[in-house]
């Protein structure tokens, strides 16, 4: 016998349950007698005791649906340590969870943040394997997370639908995609979408850069344009700032985000019209992409195999077309960020799509 929980952690995204359902057939296949204990609204079900017993049944039909049927939740890491409102010690209330539930292996989904708190259970003693899950791309120690690839989707027909309705009335649109630390989502729909100018954190925009390549099409005679706007894009100005001058210009809230700020400097610049878009949290509901349905397949199952083999203390990646067990502290705390030299850059640009550089 063995018993297994499951927890997702952070915010949702596609194919959470794709994944589950790989740990879990693989699980099932193997062993006659499996007890699969899934924990509720993530990291807060473990420090509070909250779960169910799931049956297999909980994982047919469960492919294409998007979200998390255990529910998710953010705990961030470093309040991890600090008690909660009545005096609890959160890492010892996980410990002592985990023992009562006679569990033999944490199954954790989640971002960054989720495989820091992952990786502190793991050197707290408990067996623990883990599946790289974010939108955002930018988990250290795997090419691609699962979600990524669908959200991508989504940011893309956005770009796409704006097309028609930009042509039509010559204008500026700017489609403000999600990412705040990194860029991955906003270059890949922005290629995709043919965006004119691309503008990620990883990148710091000068607005005159940009103004000027819009100027560039107008005299191609291209009377619209398209910005594909990551959410955490920076000024050449502000990215010159300490991070406390930067917090507090953020707290001034002069603009509902940096689209808005520099969509008014392209107005008053050019003189053209300029319209925003924010698909929001469009980008990580739905169902997920066939793409994202084979690549969490794949990681469950192999997270599965790990747990049967008995190694634990991993990350389960994708690198080079394969599965791979990634060391947990490896991968805790650091941040897959898009190299700004990188050939994808480089190939963009020699499309000619402006980075504001």
């Amino acid at each position: 016998m063995i018993r297994v929980g499951f927890l997702t952690s952070g915010g949702d995204c596609q194919s959470l349950n794709a994944t589950m359902r790989g740990v879990a057939k693989t699980l099932y296949q193997t062993y006659d007698d499996t007890e699969i204990y899934g924990i509720l609204e993530g990291y807060k079900g473990l420090i509070y005791g909250n779960y169910r017993k799931m049956k297999p049944s909980d994982f047919s039909g469960i492919l294409t649906e998007g979200g998390t049927i255990i529910g998710t939740s953010r705990q961030p890491f470093k309040k991890m340590r600090e008690p909660d409102e009545n005096g609890l010690d959160k890492v010892k209330a996980m410990k002592d969870n985990y023992k009562k539930w006679g569990l033999d292996c944490l199954v954790i989904l989640g971002g960054n943040g989720t495989h820091k708190t992952a990786n502190l259970l793991s050197e707290e003693g408990c067996n623990v394997v883990t599946l790289p899950k974010t939108i955002d791309n930018d988990i250290w120690g795997t090419d691609i997370t699962f979600g990524f690839q669908s959200a991508v989707n989504i940011a893309t027909n956005a770009i796409d639908c704006i097309h028609t309705t930009a042509a039509s009335h010559g204008r500026v649109f700017i489609v403000e995609v999600m990412g705040h630390k990194v860029g991955w989502l906003t270059l890949h729909a922005g290629i995709a979408g043919g965006a004119d100018i691309i503008l990620i954190p990883e990148i710091p925009y000068d607005i005159n850069s940009v103004v000027k390549a819009l100027e560039k099409r107008n005299k191609q005679g291209k009377k619209f344009s398209i910005l594909a706007v990551a959410e955490g894009a920076v000024s050449k100005e502000d990215a010159a700032l300490s991070k406390k001058e930067l917090k507090a210009k953020k707290r001034e809230k002069l603009y509902p985000s940096i689209s808005y700020q520099i969509g008014q400097e392209i107005q008053e610049r050019t003189g053209q019209e300029v319209r925003i878009t924010v698909p929001g949290h469009t980008q990580r509901g739905g169902g997920p992409g066939p793409y994202d349905r084979v690549i969490s397949s794949r990681l469950g199952s192999a997270a599965a195999r790990l747990i049967i083999e008995g190694k634990f203390g991993y990350m389960v990646g994708f690198r080079n077309g394969e599965i791979v067990p990634v060391p947990l502290n490896d991968v805790a705390g650091k941040l897959k960020i898009v190299n700004p030299e990188s050939s994808i850059i480089k190939e963009a640009k020699g499309l000619g799509i402006c980075f504001g550089d």
